[in-house]
């Protein structure tokens, strides 16, 4: 997997200090939303953490309830993100896209399908610890049929898996089993067994499904992708493509996503804060160049065009150096 974050932390960080600098920034008269900017944008969610402990060491207060206090809107939103823990912020989300009426499933493919196992394991252990009831259980009552199945699959695997190393070495012989029982229940029959792709798709590192797709193509001379187009519908058709299409390029996948986020009536600021804010660490120097590559624009500019004030701001510091 490419690692190519935009936010990487810095050198000599002294979480006391940074704690002083942002409390006189909250304190007195009126805000300086640019040194909260400067700061909290170029410091690596680790290094953030440090500072929560430090102010509240300092200064006897929870700096996150401070910010909420001190700014609004959609910078705020930004700014708490980034003060959460990674895999607490995508708890809250979750929670959040099943809450109230009706669920966000594209939400729930965008945050469970893209993970690997040892991600979800620790989103699985923060749900449970936060919101006092298991995530399997709260989807499966959001959920029906056989997407319901699938996540609950990537869900429960994740915890009996989670130590496992994505990238350990690959078994070809049982890429080629798995391959052939995919094309058994999907092309090659009348009718899918969505059973089988549910399982397989669930259950397997990015790197075994790299090889099991490879091995599809072999056997079948079409793509897992076409296959599942073809085969299959629905909800289900694009949590399983999520998987398929991350496993073939997860930036390219969360590039489409921020595009669609981005485009028509009105932004979906909740998709295109979770992603900048979630993958800063991790591949948005990728996703920012196949963004450019699929759209022949930059993201940059996309989010300028779309975002304004202090907002636009901490996106666009979170984006990094063109």
């Amino acid at each position: 997997m490419v690692r190519e974050p935009t936010v990487v932390g810095v050198q000599n960080f002294n979480a006391a200090e940074d704690a002083a600098t942002l409390r006189g920034a909250m304190k007195g008269f009126g805000t300086d939303e640019q040194t909260i900017i400067d700061i909290l944008t170029t410091r690596s969610n680790l290094q953030r953490q440090a500072i929560s402990k430090a102010f509240t060491h300092e200064y006897g207060r929870d700096i996150i309830e401070d910010l909420k206090s001190e700014l609004g809107g959609h910078f705020e939103d930004v700014i708490v993100a980034l003060m959460m823990p990674p895999e607490e912020y995508l708890c809250k989300e979750l929670h959040k896209c099943m809450e109230g009426m009706g669920t966000d499933e594209s939400t729930l493919v965008e945050i469970l399908c893209t993970r690997t196992k040892p991600e979800i394991a620790a989103i699985v252990e923060a749900y449970e610890r936060m919101y006092d009831r298991p995530l399997a259980e709260h989807m499966c009552s959001e959920t029906s049929g056989d997407f319901r199945r699938l996540l609950t699959l990537i869900v429960t695997s994740s915890v009996r898996q989670g130590a496992r190393d994505e990238e350990a070495g690959v078994d070809a012989d049982k890429a080629r089993e798995d391959a052939q029982a995919l094309y058994d229940a999907g092309e090659a029959k009348w009718g899918t067994d969505e059973e089988v792709f549910n399982r397989i798709l669930a259950h397997e590192s990015f790197a075994q499904l790299r090889q099991i797709f490879e091995e599809y193509k072999n056997i079948s001379g079409r793509t897992i992708e076409q296959a599942i187009k073809a085969e299959i519908d629905g909800e289900l058709k694009d949590a399983l493509s999520a998987i398929v299409e991350c496993v073939e390029s997860a930036p390219a996948w969360f590039a489409t996503r921020l595009r669609h986020a981005m485009q028509g009536l009105g932004t979906d600021d909740t998709t295109l804060i979770r992603i900048i804010v979630s993958r800063s660490e991790i591949d948005l120097g990728a996703i920012k160049r196949e963004y450019e590559r699929l759209y022949d624009k930059t993201l940059e500019s996309e989010v300028r065009g779309e975002t304004s004030g202090d907002y636009k701001r901490a996106l666009v510091a979170l984006l990094g150096p063109v």
